[in-house]
């Protein structure tokens, strides 16, 4: 199993389906749809049935039946086709069989390498056979190592037709990264009772708990008038960005709270001295604090407008919400997958996503989606990596849920 999941990474990784967040069309780039349309081949060769791609929302779809006549639960297993914003063109993918714990080398020319002292996580992985970048782009392991999974976890079971389970159904889905894709998932359609994403970290993660989320788009109008007589009449657009961020807590930023701490994040400022606008972020696994927090933005807007009238508008819409409000309510869910980690020697690893997946608002729209772990670490970057052993145990977690589903 680990050389097929190995071949499947390197063959998927090798396609460039970086996501565009300036983009409108649906997926937003036509990477995505061209791989998509390629790996519905592969299904269909493979022998999964009902395999379809709507062209609607860019999710690719398909079905494992079931090969038992009893009353199972049908499961989703649901991953995203597309990578991050850094440099995914070009990726050459670097095989090192049983890493010794030294430097890995990733472009020796350039002195690019993976170095333990650097990455002291890279120790856990000793002995496994290791899958990193060439230096000069990401892996994109995040997601298709979880593509790479799920679909040799159908292929095991299409081997395997022996094996008693119930109809499994399969999504792959576009512009994750950017927070669009799930926002057009077709929940009835895919007609699962449950789903999993796989789409997490390091072997053992099974997450029910995500942020809530919010973003602010905040303008701020200035008036530029001649540097020589703007006394009492410039007001200056930066100034007032700089009034603004500095109402804001020094302490709840991303590089300083960790755990189940939200924070504000400002994440982009354009402009000039006329007018500047600032993309603000708000995230808390709390719903009472996420709340608070959005009151807190809008309260230190309407106090800047007290100063300066008029002078800045807020605009404020929610993102996602955290999935454990509604994954609570199917506590079986996260039981099933606990018990098959534990029983392909996986110790569970539950811990909050500081962050989104698409599983957040799919869980919305009445799909209980928790998230379990690809085997990948240092997503989205150069140094981005993850192992076969990893892979492996990720997709025996696949097939240990649909097995005891069925035993049930």
């Amino acid at each position: 199993m680990k050389d097929e999941l190995v071949e499947r990474l390197v063959h998927y990784c090798t396609f460039d389906t970086r996501s565009d967040e300036s983009s409108h069309t649906i997926p937003t780039t036509k990477s995505q749809v061209e791989f998509s349309k390629r790996l519905a081949k592969e299904l269909e060769e493979m022998g999964l049935s009902e395999v379809f791609y709507n062209e609607k929302n860019g999710f690719l779809t398909a079905t494992l039946p079931a090969t038992t006549d009893k009353n199972i639960p049908t499961i989703g297993f649901i991953a995203h086709v597309d990578t991050a914003d850094f440099e995914s063109k070009n990726v050459l993918p670097r095989i090192h069989p049983n890493y010794d714990g030294l430097k890995l080398p990733l472009d020796e020319e350039a002195g690019l390498y993976l170095d333990p002292d650097d990455f002291p996580n890279l120790l856990n992985y000793i002995g496994h056979t290791m899958v990193t970048t060439s230096g000069h782009t990401l892996l994109g392991a995040d997601d298709k190592a979880g593509i790479a999974e799920i679909v040799t976890a159908m292929h095991y079971f299409l081997q395997h037709p022996e094996i008693p389970h119930g109809k499994v159904r399969v999504a792959f889905g576009p512009d994750e990264e950017i927070g669009r894709g799930a926002d057009h998932f077709d929940v009835e359609h895919f007609a699962c009772d449950f789903a999993y994403t796989l789409d997490g970290g390091p072997v053992g993660e099974l997450q029910d708990e995500t942020f809530h989320a919010a973003k602010a788009i905040i303008h701020f109008q200035g008036k530029n008038v001649h540097t020589g007589t703007a006394k009492g009449h410039m007001v200056n657009a930066i100034e007032l960005v700089r009034q603004f961020l500095d109402m804001l807590p020094e302490s709840d930023v991303p590089e300083r709270t960790d755990g189940r701490k939200g924070f504000y994040h400002a994440t982009n400022l354009n402009g000039s001295v006329e007018e500047m606008v600032l993309d603000l972020i708000i995230r808390d696994f709390d719903r009472t604090l996420f709340n608070y927090r959005k009151t807190f933005i809008q309260d230190c807007v309407d106090q800047m407008n007290e100063r300066y009238p008029g002078r800045i508008k807020l605009d404020l819409f929610d993102q996602y919400y955290n999935m454990k409000e509604i994954i609570d309510q199917l506590p079986q869910v996260m039981s099933l997958a606990e018990e098959a980690m534990k029983s392909v020697g996986v110790k569970v690893l539950k811990r909050p996503i500081r962050g989104g997946t698409d599983g957040s608002k799919i869980s919305y729209m009445g799909l209980a989606t928790p998230n379990i772990f690809v085997g990948g670490e240092n997503f989205h970057g150069r140094f981005e990596f993850t192992s076969a052993e990893s892979m492996e145990k990720a997709a025996q977690v696949v097939i240990a849920i649909i097995e005891k589903a069925a035993q049930v």
